[in-house]
């Protein structure tokens, strides 16, 4: 429950604009890196899959919602390695030692063959 004396403190405002501004923050870094990816040349180039991982976390406490990220690292021809966060299906298609075509555009992954 909430405490009417929150709005007569003004905690309550500084924590919505708190909340307001981590929201906002990042709507920006979103549109920001999708539009980086965009101005980035698409590249296919020989790879190998190092490592796959997930990560849980917790949505929201009332509707007790978990969300799983799917995760993929790859290595390319010059040793440089690179992880994208991959749809679930894209994580099961793949298979770690697997070798072939990745093809990604800035941080964005496109497809592994």
């Amino acid at each position: 429950m909430i405490d009417p004396s929150m709005f007569d403190s003004g905690i309550f405002p500084l924590l919505l604009l708190l909340i307001i501004t981590v929201i906002v923050f990042k709507i920006i870094k979103s549109v920001l890196e999708w539009r980086h990816n965009n101005k980035q040349p698409i590249l296919t180039v020989n790879a190998k899959v190092i490592s796959k991982r997930t990560k849980s976390s917790r949505k929201t406490v009332k509707q007790h919602h978990d969300s799983i990220d799917y995760y993929g690292t790859f290595e390319l021809e010059n040793g440089e390695k690179i992880e994208f966060l991959l749809t679930r299906s894209e994580f099961e298609l793949i298979a770690e030692g697997e070798v072939g075509k990745l093809t990604y555009q800035g941080t964005r992954f496109n497809h592994f063959h």
